[in-house]
């Protein structure tokens, strides 16, 4: 006898896989339009370290269109108005955004878990939102070579959710793209990064600042009771960094930023440092008939800039600016979805390129020097023009295609 329990069935209008940064905005956005939708979530909560926690000035402008702003900066966090680096013990002012033409002139640097829980509780205001956590998408639901839905496992046993309309936005590694089977293009990332936290003292420097020394790069994001450090290494190159040992590598640090030193027996084994693998890719088509794919599922960045969130963001609220008022009456055609990549290709494409050229010219040649390294004469001259600051803020603050609620 089979005593296999059949599968719950639900029934929306659109379907969101993903609770990060594109899915909550995404679902947010779309109830405030009053269209039915469910965010899939496979954790139980948000809280996980080391994910992307730079909120840039195009992002806070879409909290401002909402409304949401100033209880949004309510929440704990910290501001940076400048990107600094210090080249070779030369420290350089590389961007300003005191400048930019927007309401919030710095980036903030909030948890990801602050934020993600700050969109749910204002998404659960409208009663046309609902979010399932512990969902884990194994499958898609296709009909005629139209995706319909997702199979889902949960602690209550399998779901499956149709929906009119599917959205990807699960990450770089995306379950639903690649059930999907479309197609990736790899732009190429030569480097990988570890993640660690190490205490603040007084006296430490307080602004966002990357540390550059002959084959090193450190960035320190100041968390006020702590660091949040990112050291670049070369892709691969994590194995044989371990067999050096932690001592080695506590000394590694040390050299980048002496001011460390005191404190660095706090990573005390290799599981206080994590390794992030940088992946920088597009989806050639970003969409199939009843599925579309947003943010990391659509396009993996490099750290580099920290705009990986904010091109999320972006994606949403391109997103329900196109398809919210169609999705409250059906199904979008696979025309309408194509409107959405139209939108929010180029600034990706624009934005990798970028990076791209960073990591060739710069990451790359850097992480492979034993040469002591200082910043050429041009680099300094340009870092004390208050003119040429404002470039790489508004390149990184606001980007190339900021989208507005409408």
């Amino acid at each position: 006898m089979n005593t296999a329990q059949a599968p719950q069935t639900l029934q929306v209008r659109c379907c969101i896989v993903g609770g990060g940064p594109a899915g909550m905005m995404l679902g947010l956005l779309l109830a405030r339009q009053g269209v039915e939708v469910l965010v899939l979530e496979k954790h139980a909560d948000f809280l996980r370290d080391f994910r992307g926690d730079t909120i840039h000035p195009s992002t806070l402008e879409v909290m401002h269109d909402l409304g949401l702003l100033d209880e949004f900066l309510a929440r704990p966090h910290q501001q940076t108005q400048t990107v600094s680096l210090v080249v070779g013990g030369v420290p350089l002012t590389l961007g300003d955004f005191s400048h930019l033409p927007t309401h919030c002139k710095f980036i903030a640097f909030m948890p990801q878990w602050e934020f993600l829980d700050f969109l749910a509780d204002h998404a659960r205001e409208y009663p046309s939102f609902k979010l399932r956590m512990q969902a884990e998408v194994t499958d898609l639901i296709e009909e005629q070579g139209r995706v319909t839905g997702v199979r889902v496992s949960t602690p209550e046993g399998l779901l499956e959710v149709k929906a009119d309309l599917l959205v990807a936005a699960d990450g770089r590694r995306s379950v639903v793209r690649e059930k999907a089977g479309l197609e990736v293009l790899d732009v190429g990332a030569p480097m990988d990064v570890l993640w660690m936290r190490v205490s603040k003292h007084p006296g430490d420097p307080s602004q966002l600042l990357g540390r550059i020394e002959a084959g090193q790069m450190l960035v320190m994001i100041d968390r006020g009771d702590y660091w949040q450090c990112a050291y670049l290494i070369a892709k691969g190159s994590l194995e044989r960094i371990k067999q050096e040992g932690l001592p080695a590598f506590h000394q590694k640090l040390a050299r980048i930023a002496p001011f460390l030193g005191d404190r660095l027996e706090e990573l005390g084994a290799w599981d206080d440092i994590k390794l992030l693998t940088v992946a920088v890719d597009r989806l050639k088509q970003w969409y199939r008939p009843g599925l579309l794919c947003i943010g990391d599922a659509a396009h993996a960045m490099s750290p580099a800039g920290g705009v990986g969130i904010n091109l999320a963001i972006q994606d949403a609220v391109a997103t329900a600016n196109i398809l919210g008022p169609l999705l409250k009456h059906g199904p979008v055609d696979a025309e309408q979805l194509a409107l959405v990549q139209k939108r929010r290709e180029w600034p990706t494409r624009m934005t990798q390129r970028l990076q791209v050229l960073l990591q060739n010219r710069l990451i790359t040649p850097l992480l492979n020097s034993t040469q002591p390294v200082s910043p050429p004469w041009l680099i300094r001259w340009l870092a004390q023009q208050p003119l040429f600051r404002r470039i790489p803020a508004r390149l990184v603050g606001i980007g190339f295609r900021p989208e507005h609620v409408r």
